[in-house]
């Protein structure tokens, strides 16, 4: 799951949501862990300014499959890729096609690595005003290191 870009990891139901308003387009989605059930998924897709959720999982023999709109019977993909192709068409049993994927990489904004794997640099952006110059603005670090879930300061 973690190679599949519009996987959003533990970011729970508002932040899922926030996330697809902020892109605003009927037919954006992600994927995130689900709140309610250990081990499950939720597939999230807006329409019309609204978000369905659908439960994704993986069966007993490593198949994936979504819960859909009742009556639509459940189709079984052996890669997630592939579930989330067959849902780019109409008429899947979800309220909009998937359309535009929200990746989250598009939400920790520009990165670069040094080459070391699990490192992510994050810069700050060009345009943050130090609070020394500006009063009242909070000054920002430089960059932010994220490896393997420790978070380090620049400054």
């Amino acid at each position: 799951m973690e190679n599949l870009t519009v996987y959003h990891g533990p970011i729970g139901k508002e932040e899922g949501e926030r996330r697809l308003g902020q892109d605003g387009r009927d037919g954006c989605y992600l994927v995130r862990d689900s709140d309610s059930v250990p081990g499950v998924f939720c597939l999230c897709v807006l329409c019309k300014g609204y978000v369905y959720t659908y439960r994704l999982h993986k069966d007993e023999a490593g198949s994936w499959a979504a819960e859909t709109t009742p009556g639509v019977p459940k189709r079984y993909f052996r890669h997630i890729k592939n579930l989330i192709a067959a849902f780019q068409k109409r008429g899947q049993g979800i309220a909009m096609p998937l359309l535009y994927p929200v990746t989250a990489q598009s939400q920790l904004g520009p990165r670069k690595t040094n080459g070391t794997p699990g490192l992510a640099v994050l810069q700050a952006p060009a345009n943050s005003v130090p609070s020394s110059i500006v009063p009242g603005y909070f000054s920002f670090p430089s960059c932010i290191l994220f490896d393997y879930g420790k978070v380090n300061i620049c400054e």
